[in-house]
This record gives structure tokens, sequence and C-alpha cells, in this order.
């Protein structure tokens, strides 16, 4: 149930930060590379102290969460990755086209803000929750890097002159260094959820075999073949994006789609 006060104080967040992502998403553009990293510092800060004060800091003393700030917390994380890589490798360009996707995330965690946790059952839920939540973040920076990679290849095919400033394989060793390191955080939290789910859930609530669980683990299972055959096999290139493209897709199935139907289609929580 999405409660008007939620909606407005939400908004009150919400609106400056998707001005302040489209703003840099048509200005950046038109200014130098360097102005341009400048730019996004401000909708990312924004966005982050949106963050924190919503989920953590809410107008009714209860923490929400649901498919739209999981997908908000994705992006944010996503997008904050992209920019301090730009540090590390000032040759990257900002993809502008992602501020967009700040807008759209943001404003949809506006209207839809979540329903409340029992972080009463455990203090420890949050911790779950984000060691999750940057999993997903680690493997959407992922696909940002494998559709990069996926362009280059194909204009070194082509021979046509490519955008991206960074050489093929520097993007591969990112993209599987984001790869790897999501699947370790989705290990942790797999595995804290079949071990301590009673402690963190409850008992009616603990470790269930449902929509969510289900296609966790596919996508778990999905990145561990994609890691061994690369390791193992030498994977890479489109066999291994096409991979990586499922898994991701089976992972947000896993929390955002299946809250999503309950949220929005159903209209009730879990």
């Amino acid at each position: 149930m999405i409660l008007a006060s939620d909606i407005s104080l939400n908004l009150w967040l919400g609106v400056p930060t998707a001005a302040a992502y489209a703003l840099t998403a048509l200005i950046g553009p038109r200014v130098a590379p360097s102005m341009g990293h400048r730019l996004i510092i401000a909708p990312l800060a924004l966005h982050g102290f949106g963050l924190v004060f919503s989920l953590f800091a809410p107008q009714d003393g209860d923490l929400r969460f649901g498919f739209a700030p999981a997908l908000s917390v994705t992006t944010w994380l996503m997008l904050t990755f992209y920019a301090l890589e730009q540090h590390w490798f000032p040759q990257l360009r900002m993809r502008w086209a992602l501020s967009f996707l700040g807008v759209f995330v943001v404003m949809l965690a506006c209207l839809f803000p979540g329903t409340v946790l029992q972080t009463q059952t455990s203090p420890l839920l949050p911790l779950h929750l984000a060691l999750g939540v940057a999993s997903y973040g680690l493997f959407a920076a992922a696909v940002v890097h494998a559709a990069m990679m996926t362009r280059v290849e194909k204009n070194m095919r082509m021979g046509a002159e490519t955008h991206v400033s960074l050489p093929l394989l520097t993007l591969e060793r990112l993209t599987f260094r984001f790869v790897t390191a999501g699947f370790v955080l989705l290990t942790a939290t797999l595995a804290a959820g079949w071990l301590f789910g009673d402690s963190l859930y409850g008992k009616q609530a603990a470790w269930r075999w449902d929509h969510k669980t289900v296609f966790s683990l596919m996508s778990w299972l999905t990145f561990a073949v994609l890691l061994i055959a690369r390791n193992r096999f030498g994977w890479r290139g489109r066999k291994a994006v096409r991979v990586l493209y499922v898994g991701t897709s089976l992972l947000m199935l896993g929390y955002a789609g299946s809250r999503f139907v309950l949220e929005v289609i159903l209209d009730r929580a879990s």
C-alpha cells in the first residue's frame, strides 16, 4: 500500500535529484570531459542522500523497501562505480544516457516507496539487504561494461571508429572484476538467508522455495558457470556477455521482479 505521506516525502527528495540527473544528461555532452566528470557528482550526492534518508530515516520511523528502491540503489551504485572509474581511467567517457536512467528510477522510487520491513525481527536485516543490493549494483556495472565491450568489438570487426576510449582487454578485465565481486556478495547474501533465515526474517518468513529464491539461485548458478567456464575454457566475447545478461536478468527477476508483482500488480505485501 502506498501512503500519500510517503509519496509527498519522496517527491521532496526525488524531484531535485531527478532534475539534477536530467540537467547533467543535457549539459554533459556539450562540455569538456573533465567538466562532465564533475557534473555527475551533484546528482549522485543528492541521490545518495535521498536513499539514506528515505530508507533509514523515514517520516513514520519504519524502514521501507521494495522493487523501486532496489532499482534506485542499484542504479546509484552502478553510476557511482562508473564515476569512480573515470578518476582511475580519465580517458573513459561518461555515458550520459545513464543519467536518464537515474531520472527514471528516482521518480519510480517516489511513486513506489516499498513496504515496511519488520526490522525488529533482526537488526541484521538491513545489512542482509545491503549485501544483496550491492551485488545488484556490481552486476549492473558489469552489464554496462559488457555493453561497451560488445560495441568496441563490433566496431573493430566493421573497421568503424569507436567512441569507447578504453582498450577491449581493459574493458573485459573490468567487466569480470565486477562479475567476480558481485558473485562473492551474492553468495554471501544467499548463504546468510539460508543459514540465518529464521533470525533475519522470523520462523514464518525464513528460507522459502518461492519465486525470489528460485530465480536468485538460478542466477547464482549462471554466474558460477560463467566464472568457471571463463577460467577453465576461456569463455569471452559474445558468449560470455550473453551468459552475463541471462544471469543478471534472472537476478533482477529474483527480487525486483517478484516485489513488482506483489506491490504493483497484486497490490499487497509478501
